[in-house]
């Protein structure tokens, strides 16, 4: 009785099992439980924050050549 020659490893098979162990070793990685959000202060979202007086404005004004205010 003949035995079958060994099978070769074909590129489709190596890309199968790239693919399969990449998804094994991405499913462990993965968190069991949510991440959770920090709670926002809505008193801090609301309030404003632009202060046309700051030094970054200035700034921002005087480096891109933009007239002084009079």
């Amino acid at each position: 009785m003949k035995s079958d020659p060994p099978r070769k490893l074909l590129r489709r098979d190596l890309l199968k099992l790239t693919i399969a162990g990449v998804g094994a070793v991405s499913a462990g990685v993965l968190p069991l439980s949510p991440a959770s959000a920090k709670p926002v202060d809505l008193n801090q979202k609301r309030k404003g924050r632009y202060q046309a007086d700051s030094q970054e404005v200035r700034n921002f004004y005087r480096v891109n050549g933009y007239p002084a205010a009079r």
